[in-house]
């Protein structure tokens, strides 16, 4: 134990020898309070990279259009934040243990440092999202949702875990002030945690049976986890997962061939192809510029071994690893043929300057291909009135609530932060087909999946097919239960100690006071002799 002492110690204040009782920093309740402030401040900014890491993908993408460089940034943030959390959980831990141990608290000054420099980095992050991710704010809303009634199992250990020193604390305060203001602190605190289930509400609190059918899976330009995105592997990859459409994304070569290419404007073709190697004293910035001869001849498979972007390819055999090296841009027409022949949805966005004569040039190829129309989920809106008349087989997928009632329409394709659970089972009710992007996480798809959504576009979609139900559902009535008994069991602790703590103060203050007794009875026993007479 004196071992574990002295370790905690050390590590905590870097002072390996025992001080004297008493001797206390005299800032050392302060700065434990702010250890714990920020602990939970770097476990809350952990959380928030946890739950956006669905969306990681649009930060990567906007870091490559300003510095033409792919990175997985996302990983490089998850990677600092968690060193940071696990620094402070560590810490506090070293604090507790100080006393429990009846040890005086000193935090080191580097720690000090380490915790203003903590701050900092998470105050950047809050802003780097409230300035450029403003959406992710709603990713973090809804994951509540799914996550929430077990992070008040945890707030809830973690009152328990902290009880003791607030009441050291209270029985150490040296006026009616400063114990009344920590007490109504702990009990405002307290009564949130042990409440807040009140406002708790998720789409999974449900009985099994009202599960509604899981959503279909559609193939965001393919599987872009197990192949490079937008290729013919990657669509065949995707197959593999039973989805029911291919997501791709339409852009027009200089001769008028459309081809397969999320990328456009400034930088286009250097994520995903080799056409700085092929052209190395050009810099494209439209499909327009090229002839499909030379867009064909890139190669689009390399980046994606080279970069591994989705941490994947260690996975890959050296036999796919091959087949992925050698992947092309494929055209529109290729793909059609793949999906008719398998019965797959095809869904498209169109990137185009000239949306009128692209739009008649796609519609065309489509029409002389052999696939059929009714596989073909239209959703370009600009020229929707011109693909009617001249495709009426085509489905029309809307990504405006207003537009599709306004035409009658029954589909809609939305991304999954921009519609509540209470408005997708309203639309669902009107038998609507609602359709959210990009939907990667196990824990969105299950909240989705209970919320009734008809289908999801994914990066993932060999891992959401093998999911046979929710990460967790349970009754209303069985959460009461779980929660009302989670909280009794916590007061019962909390009120134990309280009672202990007390009972151990009060045996050490009479304890003093005997030593202190019995001392001054020595002394003037001792000192009788020298005492003078009169």
């Amino acid at each position: 134990m004196s071992s574990f002492a002295a370790c905690c110690r050390g590590l905590y204040s870097c002072r390996w020898k025992r001080l004297m009782k008493g001797s206390e920093s005299r800032h050392g309740c302060s700065w434990f309070f702010v250890l714990s402030a920020v602990t939970v401040l770097s476990l809350s900014w952990m959380y928030i990279c946890t739950v956006t890491s669905n969306d990681q993908e649009d930060l990567n993408w906007k870091a490559f259009v300003k510095l033409k460089r792919w990175v997985n940034w996302f990983m490089v943030l998850t990677i600092a934040s968690a060193f940071l959390t696990s620094y402070c959980v560590l810490l506090l831990l070293f604090a507790l243990s100080q006393v429990a141990l009846r040890e005086p608290l000193h935090l080191h000054w580097l720690h000090k440092c380490h915790l203003f420099l903590g701050v900092i980095f998470i105050t950047l992050g809050i802003l780097g999202i409230c300035l450029q991710w403003k959406q992710e704010w709603s990713t973090v809303l809804l994951s509540l949702q799914a996550t929430a009634p077990f992070l008040q199992f945890g707030a809830v250990g973690g009152l328990v875990l902290l009880s003791p020193f607030v009441f050291d604390r209270l029985h150490m305060a040296k006026s009616k002030c400063s114990y009344f203001l920590l007490a109504f602190v702990y009990a405002s605190v307290s009564a949130f945690i042990l409440l807040c289930p009140l406002l708790i509400c998720s789409p999974c609190l449900m009985d099994q049976a009202d599960l509604p059918q899981k959503p279909k899976l559609i193939g965001h330009r393919g599987a872009p986890m197990l192949a490079p995105e937008n290729t013919m592997m990657s669509f065949e990859r995707s197959l593999r997962c039973g989805v029911a459409a291919f997501e791709t994304d339409v852009q027009i070569s200089k001769d008028r061939v459309p081809f397969l290419m999320h990328d456009q404007h400034s930088g286009f073709l250097r994520r995903t192809t080799d056409i700085k190697d092929k052209f190395p004293d050009k810099d494209f910035n439209a499909s327009g510029e090229l002839m499909w001869a030379d867009v064909n001849g890139l190669n689009a498979g390399e980046w994606f071994l080279r970069t591994d972007p989705f941490r994947s390819v260690s996975q890959m055999s050296a036999e796919d690893k091959e087949e992925a090296r050698n992947q092309s841009v494929p055209s529109l027409l290729q793909l059609l043929d793949l999906a008719q022949r398998h019965k797959v949805a095809v869904i498209f966005d169109l990137y185009s300057p000239n949306q009128k004569s692209d739009t008649v040039d796609v519609v065309q190829t489509i029409l002389t291909s052999k696939v059929d129309p009714s596989l073909i989920l239209w959703l370009p809106p600009s020229e929707r009135a011109y693909v009617e008349r001249a495709a009426p087989g085509f489905t029309h997928v809307y990504n405006d609530v207003y537009e599709m009632f306004k035409d009658g329409g029954r589909h809609l394709n939305l991304q999954y932060s921009k519609v509540s659970v209470a408005q997708i089972r309203e639309l669902v009710g009107k038998n609507v087909t609602v359709n959210l992007w990009m939907v990667n996480e196990s824990w969105l798809f299950s909240v989705l999946w209970c919320a009734g959504v008809s289908s999801v576009t994914t990066n993932a979609c060999h891992l959401l097919r093998d999911m046979e139900r929710p990460n967790w559902i349970m009754t209303q009535q069985t959460y009461t239960i779980i929660w009302i008994a989670v909280d009794m069991a916590s007061i019962v602790l909390i009120i134990s100690l309280f009672f202990t703590l007390q009972k151990s103060n009060c045996c050490q203050k009479k304890g003093s006071k005997e030593e202190r007794k019995n001392l001054s009875a020595w002394n003037e026993k001792e000192l009788s002799p020298f005492k003078p007479t009169v």
